[in-house]
């Protein structure tokens, strides 16, 4: 006999696109362990940089895609992509019923938990899904990786290689 399909499952046709939005300045280990987890929920999983119009953060938007391309280059089915606008429209643009948020700490929560009830009410077929990385990131976030860079500390082991030696670079051509 084979089990009945669900509601979802059956209205469901092609494969489940998931976004997982963010600014990543730069891509931490952390991120790519949440794409690596999405990875195997989802057929496909859109790394999503934003455009901040009025802020160019410490890579530009191209830039953090190349990164995040050469940090999921193991990963089949993810891929990075920059948008403007909402979150919720570029998933409907993609064909997206999820977005993917990871959750480090307590201190996430409400804001996380805010901004999902409003793009569930902004497109009530997309649903938001959490994730919570290994303890080891728990604390790392971008901002994080680039103040130990400024200061001239060890940040290596909290980024993908490739986005260690961007990182580098930068730091090399500002006191050249």
């Amino acid at each position: 006999m084979q089990p009945a399909k669900t509601p979802a499952a059956s209205s469901r046709s092609g494969p489940l696109v998931a976004v997982y939005p963010g600014s990543f300045d730069p891509i931490t280990r952390g991120h790519v362990e949440i794409a690596e987890r999405a990875a195997q929920l989802f057929d496909e999983v859109i790394i999503a940089v934003g455009r901040h119009p009025t802020k160019p953060g410490y890579f530009p938007t191209e830039r953090r895609c190349e990164l995040i391309e050469a940090s999921i280059g193991h990963l089949p089915g993810v891929r990075a992509a920059a948008f403007d606008g909402l979150v919720v429209e570029f998933c409907r643009a993609q064909g997206a019923r999820a977005i993917v948020r990871g959750l480090r700490a307590i201190g996430d929560f409400e804001p996380e938990f805010r901004m999902a009830l409003a793009n569930r009410d902004l497109a009530p077929e997309v649903e938001t899904v959490f994730l919570i990385p290994q303890p080891e990131h728990m604390y790392v976030s971008s901002s994080l990786v680039r103040e130990i860079a400024s200061h001239g500390g060890d940040f290596d082991r909290y980024v993908p290689p490739a986005v260690a030696a961007a990182i580098h670079a930068r730091i090399a051509g500002s006191q050249g």
